[in-house]
């Protein structure tokens, strides 16, 4: 099986920057792809981005493309997202999720890690 953990979340200011980690161990191998998601309160989960482990192909939303980036650290097992120009909206918990599948949606995710906290003050 394969654990995530998620780390760097905090607090920042309109306009600020933040990234967020995602390491992740056990049984990597098989692992696709590695996608961050977000929940805010009182909302549905919500799909941020994802990257493949083998290329690196990026892929996300449109409410964040242009401001996030998704990166990943193939030695360390580890993705990441940077994320900067942040709005009092993208206030939520981030998840990152891994899966073995190409297919997109939330149920083509496997493992997802215990999420970290962001808020941006308006």
């Amino acid at each position: 099986q394969v654990q995530l953990v998620e780390s760097g979340g905090g607090l920042v200011q309109t306009g600020g920057s933040l990234r967020l980690s995602c390491a992740a161990s056990g049984r990597t191998f098989s692992l696709y792809k590695m996608g961050w998601f977000r929940r805010a309160p009182g909302k549905e989960r919500e799909f941020v981005g994802r990257v493949t482990w083998s290329g690196g192909s990026t892929y996300y939303a449109d409410s964040v493309k242009g401001r996030f980036t998704i990166s990943r650290d193939n030695a360390k097992n580890t993705v990441y997202l940077q994320m900067n120009s942040l709005k009092p909206e993208d206030t939520a918990v981030y998840y990152c999720a891994a899966g073995v599948r190409p297919s997109a949606g939330s149920m083509s995710y496997d493992v997802w890690g215990q999420g970290t906290q962001v808020t941006v003050s308006s």
